[in-house]
């Protein structure tokens, strides 16, 4: 299993359409995909599925705050770098 913790770069946190995009591609990987917010404080959420849009919607994660990941599955290394770079991203 491998795991990552990361900030969310998009302007509208991950919602609509970066939750779309990551559910899409953690879905492609063929892995187990988990995710869970990190609050300022340091307390996770509880770990949602990563597949499930609206799971992902509910954890209400905005810019700039942190989430952690857990992919577990054959392509661990490449479900890291395309879900890593879904999340950092400011394009969406």
């Amino acid at each position: 299993m491998k795991e990552f913790l990361t900030k969310v770069g998009s302007p509208v946190g991950l919602h609509a359409r970066p939750a779309s995009l990551f559910a899409k591609a953690a879905k492609e990987s063929g892995c187990k995909v988990s995710l869970a917010k990190i609050s300022e404080d340091g307390t996770e959420s509880p770990f949602v599925d990563g597949v499930s849009l609206l799971k992902i919607m509910a954890l209400g994660i905005k810019c700039g705050e942190s989430i952690k990941v857990q992919v577990e599955g054959d392509n661990e290394d490449a479900a890291v770098a395309s879900l890593q770079a879904i999340v950092e991203s400011t394009e969406h």
